[in-house]
């Protein structure tokens, strides 16, 4: 009989993915870690079952994508808009102040300007799968450090086109006034549409009625208006997660979320779970332990940074200390959009390949890292509070 040589592969990935999943849900420990984890084990550097790693990642990235539309659906649009001065200024600030940080580094080091604002870009940068993920977790997407987390992540999703923009010049490539047009057209388009959907108590959708007889066409219907928006966002050159997103919302606004939601949730589960296994694939085993000194001080430095211009930026929005810290812990690591900012940055010639093979180092490892640093900010203050509020308090 036949059998598909690549078969035998995929059961014993899932096989050894199931067995971490069980040896550490005994722990307690995050789903997402054992994803992690499984990525290291089951990529080139330790059973190479699988050495193909952009396929897996390009799938992980359609569960990002997934995973953003399920929290649009489950976030209030008012609240997330109500601390709109902490999303904005918060986030441009805490780019500011990262690049500063690596500013005073890349003195000492006598490193170009191009490389100094691609590395603040690069920290900059928080994952939105991660913190979403212990979000729910927590049940803590409608708290409000949830509500302060999603809107910067949100703001620092839709800070990647200038940053891109930027990184293109240092790299010697002048964006098409076309492309610039777009991007602006694409952004005042989302805030268009965020703003009548603000406005409006509840949202109704083409053919609403049909939808609401029929159980399948709601599926089939929030699938559209998810991967449209997202599709349109790709147009305007923008991330097609902020329009998976935004679609997301609509769908919530439209009250059309709780069939959607249960019916879409096992695609969800396994398309994010893809993801993390694809950044523990990206893990160079080899190359983190010839360099594993360096390494280790650059994995605190970026958490001691994250954690510190975070939470000092929420404090002086008014936000109380314990509120700071814990929503600057869930920001801590870098994100998956880093990634990309490095992947520019080679191709650019702004980095080499050993400052590129570092960069992804400190991702995949801060990924890894960042729910053990939430659970320790967790035990230190007390975990997450959806009963207070997080202004006006001194903590």
């Amino acid at each position: 009989m036949h059998l598909d040589p690549f078969l035998p592969r995929l059961v014993a990935a899932a096989f050894v993915l199931l067995l971490l999943g069980l040896a550490f849900s005994r722990l307690r420990q995050p789903l997402t870690v054992t994803y992690l984890l499984a990525g290291v084990a089951l990529g080139p550097d330790g059973l190479g079952i699988f050495t193909d790693k952009l396929v897996l990642s390009r799938v992980g990235d359609f569960g990002v994508l997934l995973l953003l539309f399920f929290v649009g659906m489950e976030v209030s649009l008012r609240r997330l808009l109500a601390s709109w001065r902490v999303s904005v200024v918060g986030t441009f600030v805490q780019i500011l102040a990262s690049v500063g940080c690596v500013l005073v580094l890349g003195y000492f080091k006598q490193w170009e300007w191009s490389r100094i604002i691609l590395i603040g870009f690069a920290i900059s940068l928080s994952s939105t799968a991660v913190v979403i993920s212990l979000l729910k977790d927590r049940r803590a997407i409608e708290s409000d450090a949830g509500r302060d987390a999603l809107g910067i992540l949100l703001v620092q999703d839709l800070a990647l086109i200038p940053m891109l923009i930027v990184l293109g010049f240092l790299g010697g490539r002048t964006p098409m006034p076309r492309e610039l047009a777009l991007q602006g057209l694409g952004v005042g388009a989302i805030i268009l549409l965020l703003a009548v959907l603000s406005r409006r108590k509840v949202v109704s959708l083409p053919l609403g009625r049909l939808l609401r007889k029929d159980h399948e066409l709601q599926v089939f219907g929030a699938l559209i208006l998810c991967f449209g928006l997202a599709t349109l966002t790709g147009i305007f050159g923008l991330s097609t997660a902020v329009g998976a997103f935004v679609a997301g919302i609509t769908v919530g606004a439209a009250r059309e979320t709780d069939w959607v939601h249960r019916s879409l949730e096992p695609f969800r589960v396994v398309l994010v779970a893809l993801f993390f296994v694809s950044v523990g694939m990206l893990i160079d085993i080899d190359f983190l332990m010839a360099v594993w000194p360096t390494m280790s001080v650059l994995v605190l430095a970026v958490f001691a940074t994250n954690w510190v211009i975070n939470a000092g930026i929420l404090r002086a929005l008014g936000r109380s200390w314990r509120h700071s810290l814990l929503v600057a812990a869930l920001l801590a690591q870098m994100g998956e959009f880093s990634f990309v900012l490095a992947a520019v940055g080679r191709h650019n010639g702004i980095i080499e390949e050993f400052a590129y093979q570092v960069t992804v180092g400190l991702i995949a490892i801060t990924l890894l890292l960042s729910p053990f640093v939430a659970w320790v900010a967790d035990r230190l203050l007390g975990g997450l509070d959806t009963g207070q509020p997080a202004v006006g308090q001194t903590g």
